[in-house]
């Protein structure tokens, strides 16, 4: 009781009501930064003036998706690359600029596009009257978990985000039914609720009354990332579905993780399982093929396989286990044609659908994965009103023959084959940028002062390969490093893990099996990570299981830890480079230290507690997590 108690109230400084927007989004013209013009200025007329700074480029463009790729004028009184584009809709669109052919994130903007690889910036444009359903507002907002979970079918750790409904830290009796929202090719685990908004879509419905509580679960649907490196193997993840180590984890070790772990209605009508893209296959697939688990399945931009047994030539039993069969797709989605195909399936299979088509949003985009997550989350697990969206659904629209089809030159030209970077090897690391046309290019990282010249190939590849700076690989260092192509930073477009900084993100170079990786700890318990950024705070508790451990005196409450962020970093910075959880959970598994939490935010400056490290007082993030590592130690 008191260690639930204690939780209860760590997790309580989480909770508050978030009253302003995310940081990082356009500026308007009155509110340009202090001192320096912004990259993005809405206009009162709807367009967006894009900004940038250069004087050694030669070619700027920005690449939006309202606009494509246009070209950028540079002043010569200014010195900025500038142009206007539009009027857009409001809404969130990803952008990045092109400077002399390479693609690069906007410095400026907070926000970014999570991605396994290319690398965009955010641009919010606001609403003109009303609201958009994405919008923050001043509501009761839900709490978003980080969780990692050791996966028998990858043999490996593996991780994915947990919302937790605004009740659902005070309402201790209530349990909640539960969500499995899986996101897009190459993307992320944390892109529907950085992009997709999923979180804040669902709190202003609840505010509002227009949606039932539940537990959204963002599984991530490429855990061949996490396994090693197999030659042949090279893009494959993208095309593969059901049957695979996705389906097997998501139903035989993260579901029962869920259950386990989180106060859930454990049966199929409050099961529900929908996603994006490569997430809408696996979605369908999966929910169809476990009727007996899922009754709610939803499809946004995608299709599956017509070939799943005992589900289309048996329709009366499909509908009567089905509560909602919601499908979504663009008519400008290069998807279109096969998602129409798969709907017209359905129907010659006599079974029941809802079928939702947008016109305005540049085809397979995140302004409809948006868009259809507020028309679904107003259905789901309200089964009188999914029984009449479903009966009135309506047939497929008839095929013209024009519609784009998915084929396997679309699949090689939308991904290539990748080019790895980093790739880790066990006294090495080999770093990998392509710029064909580029002059110079160099690797900076931190642990070195000076930056190291890069050799290109024949295809236009640089690379370069930095030694393992210690004895043990186990012991290999984290650090942060990032490219300079002809004078300009650019972070690793092949890495999908950023430094969440303000301005430039570097990327994060973390060898497998170092110490502290998830990669290499195996079977052990894993504590969880809440993360409130209108609060400027993140939270790491210890693992139910410690809390019994014998280092424990008569007080459940564990020992604290107050990390505060460096001058441009964020609370998440201490976790997802200095792996401070990643720590915390090792020298838990191995008995070196009694139950922490673990705080992250410039507001710790303000605690009065010796336990406290500062990352200023530190020059690199290797040197900051052997100081953690010293400070948890002194516990034991």
């Amino acid at each position: 009781m008191k260690k639930n108690m204690w939780l209860m109230l760590a997790c309580g400084l989480f909770m508050s009501t978030l009253s302003h927007a995310q940081t990082g989004g356009a500026n308007t013209a009155s509110d340009q930064n202090k001192g320096l013009t912004a990259s993005t200025v809405c206009n009162a007329d709807g367009t967006v003036t894009f900004n940038y700074r250069n004087d050694r480029a030669k070619d700027v463009q920005v690449d939006v998706q309202f606009a494509g790729r246009k070209p950028m004028t540079r002043d010569p009184q200014t010195g900025l690359w500038t142009v206007t584009l539009g009027p857009a809709a409001p809404d969130m669109y990803p952008y990045c600029f092109v400077v002399d052919g390479v693609s690069i994130m906007d410095p400026q903007c907070d926000q970014f596009f999570p991605n396994e690889g290319f690398k965009n910036s955010l641009l919010e444009i606001p609403a003109r009257e009303g609201s958009l359903a994405h919008d923050i507002k001043d509501v009761p907002h839900g709490t978003m978990v980080y969780i990692h979970y050791y996966s028998k079918s990858l043999g490996a750790t593996n991780n994915a985000l947990v919302y937790l409904p605004p009740s659902y830290m005070w309402n201790r009796d209530k349990r909640y039914p539960v969500f499995y929202l899986i996101s897009g090719t190459t993307d992320t685990e944390e892109v529907y609720y950085k992009v997709g908004r999923m979180n804040f879509i669902l709190d202003n419905l609840l505010a509002e009354g227009k949606a039932q509580e539940m537990i959204i679960v963002l599984p991530y649907g490429n855990p061949y990332k996490l396994l090693p490196s197999i030659p042949d193997m090279a893009g494959v993840p993208q095309t593969r579905f059901g049957g695979d180590v996705f389906s097997k984890d998501l139903n035989d070790d993260l579901m029962p993780y869920i259950e386990e772990n989180y106060r859930t209605l454990a049966d199929r009508d409050h099961r529900a399982i929908g996603g994006f893209s490569r997430g809408g296959n696996q979605a369908l697939f999966n929910g169809l093929s476990h009727l007996d688990k899922f009754s709610y399945l939803c499809s946004y931009s995608s299709f599956t396989s017509t070939d799943i047994p005992g589900v289309y030539d048996n329709a009366a039993d499909t509908n009567a286990k089905i509560h909602l069969f919601w499908l979504g797709v663009g008519t400008d989605d290069f998807l279109f044609g096969n998602a129409r195909d798969y709907m017209e399936h359905l129907d010659k299979k006599g079974i029941r659908s809802v079928k939702e088509f947008t016109h305005d949003k540049f085809g397979h985009t995140w302004m409809n994965a948006r868009y259809f997550l507020d028309k679904t989350f107003r259905l789901l697990f309200n089964p009188e009103a999914s029984e009449a969206a479903m009966r009135q659904g309506l047939p497929a629209p008839a095929a013209t023959g024009k519609e784009p089809q998915f084929t396997a030159g679309v699949m090689a030209r939308m991904f290539p084959r990748p080019i790895i970077s980093p790739d880790y090897h066990t006294d090495a690391i080999t770093f990998r940028f392509k710029a064909p046309e580029a002059q110079q290019v160099m690797l900076q990282y931190e642990l070195e002062k000076q930056p190291i010249a890069m050799q290109k190939d024949s295809d236009g590849v640089w690379t370069a390969e930095v030694s393992n700076p210690v004895a043990q690989v186990a012991d290999w260092p984290v650090f942060t490093y990032y490219f300079i192509v002809d004078g300009m930073p650019v972070a690793d477009p092949n890495n999908m893990y950023l430094a969440p900084q303000h301005g430039f993100k570097p990327s994060i170079a973390r060898h497998p099996q170092s110490r502290y990786s998830f990669a290499s700890m195996g079977d052990i318990p894993h504590g969880r990570v809440i993360y409130q950024p209108s609060n400027n705070l993140c939270f790491y508790n210890t693992p139910a299981q410690y809390y019994n451990s014998p280092r424990q005196t008569d007080s459940m409450r564990p020992f604290s830890v107050y990390l505060i962020p460096g001058e441009n970093d964020t609370p998440e910075s201490w976790f997802k480079i200095g792996g401070a959880n990643a720590m915390a959970d090792a020298l838990l598994a191995s008995n070196q230290i009694p139950p922490v939490s673990i705080f992250s935010g410039k507001d710790m400056e303000k605690v009065s507690n010796a336990l406290i490290l500062r990352a200023s007082d530190f020059k690199t993030w290797s040197e900051r997590s052997k100081a953690l590592e010293q400070l948890l130690l002194q516990q034991k």
